[in-house]
């Protein structure tokens, strides 16, 4: 009974080697699209960096915490390269404004930083439903219960 298991096991590897061996890995040619890697926009980039600013003040609003000094990078909204330079509009403006109106407010006047907060995630859910709407459940969950 050992030889025999012994003899399927060894049949058994010996067969799987050999779908292995025959596994090709191909190599892209030149009629065929290079990967390319992907590469953020700097509004993309600075968007990301603001959301993760935003998931740290959120936790301080709630705790109660210091809230610190507005983060003048924000201010880039108005100026950083977009993917399609196209999506900066009169409407891109208007709601980047008022997304950096609210967020300047949270400093400004503390006692009411959740309405604050809540105002200028307002703002990006209705310039993503407009722009781009791909990132508005993540951004959705910034919002301050």
């Amino acid at each position: 009974m050992k030889k025999l298991l012994l003899l399927i096991s060894i049949f058994f590897f010996l067969s799987c080697n050999k779908n292995i061996e025959k596994l090709e890995f191909k190599t892209p040619n030149k009629s065929s699209k290079e990967f390319e890697m992907y590469q953020m926009s700097e509004m993309a980039a600075l968007m990301e960096s603001m959301y993760i600013e935003n998931e740290k003040l959120k936790e301080r609003i709630k705790k109660g915490d210091t809230i610190g000094k507005f983060p003048s990078h924000f201010l880039n909204i108005h100026k950083a390269v977009m993917t399609d330079e196209s999506d900066n509009d009169q409407f891109f403006k208007e709601q980047a404004s008022l997304f950096i109106q609210s967020q300047e407010m949270i400093y400004k006047d503390p006692k009411n930083a959740k309405q604050h907060f809540n105002e200028g995630i307002n703002a990006c859910v209705s310039c993503h439903q407009v722009k781009c709407g791909g990132p508005i459940p993540k951004i959705k969950k910034l919002y301050i219960k």
